[in-house]
């Protein structure tokens, strides 16, 4: 598959393609690392409120939706990727999706606490968006729900205590450290 695009791994949409702008900083989460989070989180999302809060690619929150998740944020700074993924939300007819350009901790901030059932964090690794994240995070998932992380490192149970959140799953694939977390 070319470095400009990267597939839907799972759902309705298995096999999509969603093309990858080259854009400073975006790294899409990989095939495997998705693959591994949908068999975490389960096949089924029916019903479910997620948002994408750096969505980039939007690879996470279209992976949701194409598993069936009732209706998934997909937030954006960049004016590029944001038209990239209004384009792809139209080809794939994703009546779930909705596509917001804006800063998304503002956005995570906003959410009417316990109304998520995950919210996808995949911030630019060299940002110090974070602990602000997980903090704004752990008040938006409901009670029994997830926060999905990628980090540059692994947090400990320790890092994520202050934030209520503990470790419900972990894996490092090449550079990247993808936790599922859940309220502790």
């Amino acid at each position: 598959m070319p470095n400009n695009e990267i597939r839907i791994v799972g759902g309705l949409w298995k096999r999509s393609k969603l093309p990858v702008a080259d854009r400073p900083g975006l790294r899409p989460t990989p095939d495997r690392v998705r693959e591994t989070l949908f068999n975490w989180l389960g096949q089924d999302l029916s019903g479910w409120y997620c948002i994408d809060v750096f969505a980039g690619t939007g690879a996470l929150g279209f992976e949701a939706a194409s598993r069936g998740a009732q209706h998934v944020l997909l937030v954006e700074r960049d004016p590029t990727l944001v038209n990239q993924l209004k384009a792809t939300q139209a080809k794939l007819r994703a009546d779930a999706v909705r596509v917001q350009r804006g800063d998304g901790m503002a956005v995570l901030k906003g959410l009417t606490p316990a109304s998520m059932d995950v919210v996808f964090l995949d911030p630019p690794f060299d940002s110090n968006l974070l602990e602000g994240a997980l903090r704004a995070a752990a008040t938006a998932i409901k009670p029994a729900s997830y926060v999905y992380l990628e980090a540059p490192s692994a947090w400990t149970r320790e890092q994520l205590a202050p934030f209520g959140l503990t470790a419900f799953r972990h894996l490092k694939a090449g550079t990247v450290h993808a936790h599922l977390l859940k309220r502790a």
